[in-house]
């Protein structure tokens, strides 16, 4: 499913994508009405709640929208798209194939790709946390006797919510649209309201108010940021989510229905504040009626579940991505629908998931301490993906430098200043975040960096496949009856599995084929660029099969299905070769040795190759080769 097909959809049909988007992608930024103001005028700034800092906080957050959310975002950044997917990965596999080869600027771009990547899985880890939380800490507003149950009530949610994964996500998410409908037309009504009551607040509109908040307060100010972009957490979901529901579709929604919605809350807070001098614990439930509460904060744990839902899915997407691109090792995947390729569950991830997030929620212990790690990740990644557009603003597009360096610098600016006033907070725990990030990032650039080692070392021990085939008719060794596939990273060399089954059964098929199989950096391949095949002679052949990076590599079904010369691949004739490789490091070769044995901890946890590739137990010989790293 493409963005093409989404935006050339007719109007009848565009339409349940458009609630689809309101479902998914609008979750997490949805929710952050629950928090926001609360955080901005809680004691950790110090603001006082006078009209100046209230028309100010929500002109910032009002223009925040407008400037990240709405301009770059849905405006901008959407035109980059990688054959209609978008998100952090799918621009960096962008850029990268618009550079040149071996350009030492592409090098830079994975860095930032992989940093990019490793912040959002920071991110996943906090939001479900902080969502949640905020949604349940309701329960203090309506009966302050409940508060020591909002812990565990919490952790119940989450608990609950991350078992339910292994079961798929289609059937809730038929439902996901419709109360998330409910839950933004909800925040405006109560929004209305309140500003009938205190229609001055609409002053916050004016820009002025918001220079006026820095002149007043300088680096206090600066300070207040890290608040006001807990108000635009999410942006990044509604490029990452394009190729799901399609720009048009999720343009419409944050237009028409998301963005009204959350500015009439924002708004409506900042009234009911500045009606009631002083009375700031929590204004998102201040402003409901006594009577609707308990409904309220149901329909906020909906709200935020399904924010974290989607999320955890959008988490196993990008896991899914990195390890078919080669910054992750292979991980099981289970598909959880027969008809939507997308709905995937990683087990591993998941668990991992959700004992970060039980951690989380135990560490810092409200959706205030939270807030404070919260934003690192995100404007980090924003950051990023800034910096990205720009590279392919000027390569792919060929934009002249005075179109590009006037947006770029106004990009850059508000988000480097979100990001620094983020990062300042460093010690009160925007350093864990930062350290999910690190930690990511150090797995993925060693795995990438040890298979290219391990690839390397076996390449520079074998013999190139053509000068083999050319001696081994000197000496024909007996042939039997069959197909034989030898699973190879690179085709070009001999495989140590050939080796080794010529070394101690004396003996080859009648048909050799050694097959590599190659990740494009491309959301789906196209029909023509799928295979590569090259005949070398006396019964062997080379052949390359390509899928794009959301593409399941299926193997077998490849072999059957796709256009290949030759005779077809018949199951029952077909035995699939294997090395299993048997890794070690030496001290002074390669990475750091902390690093070698990171990669080796990796490698040695790995879903086999075979498994990953859906090679049949059955027709399956593995033979052991040791590599040196």
């Amino acid at each position: 499913m493409t963005t093409a097909n989404h935006d050339g959809a007719a109007a009848p049909r565009r339409w349940p994508l458009v609630i689809g988007a309101i479902g998914v992608v609008f979750g997490d930024i949805g929710t952050s009405p629950l928090y926001t103001l609360k955080e901005a005028f809680g004691p950790h700034y110090g603001l006082q709640a006078d009209a100046t800092n209230v028309l100010g906080v929500l002109s910032l957050i009002l223009w925040s929208l407008v400037l990240v959310v709405t301009f770059k975002y849905v405006t901008v950044l959407m035109r980059a798209d990688n054959r209609g997917e978008g998100g952090i990965l799918a621009l960096t596999a962008l850029v990268q194939r618009s550079l040149p080869v071996s350009a030492p600027l592409s090098y830079t771009v994975g860095i930032l790709g992989i940093f990019g990547t490793a912040l959002f899985f920071g991110d996943g880890v906090i939001t479900p946390a902080i969502s949640v939380l905020s949604a349940v800490e309701g329960l203090e507003v309506a009966a302050p006797d409940l508060e020591r149950f909002v812990l565990p009530i919490t952790l119940a949610v989450l608990v609950l919510l991350f078992s339910m994964q292994k079961h798929g996500t289609e059937k809730v998410g038929r439902v996901f649209g419709p109360i998330m409908v409910l839950w933004f037309g909800v925040l405006a009504l109560l929004g209305v309201v309140e500003i009938v009551r205190y229609p001055a607040v609409l002053e916050a509109v004016n820009p002025v108010w918001a220079f006026r908040f820095f002149l007043a307060h300088g680096v206090l100010a600066w300070l207040a940021l890290g608040a006001v972009v807990l108000a635009i957490t999410g942006g990044e979901a509604l490029y990452a989510d394009m190729g799901h529901f399609g720009r048009i579709p999720i343009r419409i929604a944050w237009l028409g229905f998301a963005l009204p919605a959350l500015l009439l809350n924002y708004f409506g807070q900042g009234a009911f504040i500045l009606s009631h001098p002083g009375d700031v614990a929590s204004p998102f439930y201040e402003l409901v009626p006594g009577w609707a509460l308990f409904p309220m904060i149901v329909l906020a744990t909906l709200a935020t579940v399904i924010a974290s839902q989607a999320l955890i899915t959008g988490t196993f997407s990008v896991v899914r991505q990195a390890i078919q691109l080669g910054y992750l090792p292979r991980m099981l995947i289970v598909h959880t629908s027969d008809r939507t390729e997308g709905q995937i569950f990683i087990p591993l991830v998941n668990k991992v998931m959700l004992l970060s997030v039980i951690a989380v929620v135990l560490g810092f212990g409200s959706s205030s301490n939270l807030a404070i790690a919260y934003g690192v990740s995100v404007t980090g990644t924003m950051l990023i993906s800034t910096v990205l557009l720009v590279i392919l603003a000027r390569v792919r597009w060929r934009l002249p430098a005075w179109k590009v360096l006037p947006l770029a610098a106004l990009f850059i600016a508000v988000e480097a200043a979100f990001f620094s006033a983020n990062v300042v907070k460093f010690i009160e725990g925007a350093w864990f975040p930062l350290a999910l990030g690190v930690v990511a990032f150090a797995m993925m650039r060693s795995w990438r960096r040890g298979r290219e080692l391990v690839r390397m070392q076996m390449n520079r021990d074998s013999l190139r496949i053509e000068h083999f085939v050319g001696n081994l008719m000197a000496h024909p060794p007996v042939r039997v009856p069959g197909t034989a596939v030898f699973l190879t990273p690179s085709n070009q060399f001999m495989p140590p599995a050939m080796l080794h089954n010529l070394k101690h059964n004396k003996v080859l098929h009648d048909r050799n084929v050694l097959l590599s199989v190659e990740i494009l950096g491309v959301p789906r391949a196209e029909a023509a660029e799928r295979v590569v095949h090259a005949d070398l002679g006396h019964g062997f052949s080379r052949l390359t099969l390509r899928f794009g990076y959301l593409e399941d590599p299926d193997v077998p079904r490849a072999l059957k299905q796709w256009d290949i010369p030759g005779p077809a691949f018949e199951p029952m004739e077909t035995t699939y070769f294997a090395s299993r490789e048997s890794l070690s490091a030496r001290p002074g070769q390669g990475m750091a040795l902390w690093r070698d044995k990171l990669f080796l901890f990796m490698s040695r946890n790995a879903t086999p190759a075979t498994e990953f590739f859906h090679i049949p137990g059955n027709r399956l010989v593995e033979l052991g080769t040791q590599v040196v790293i």
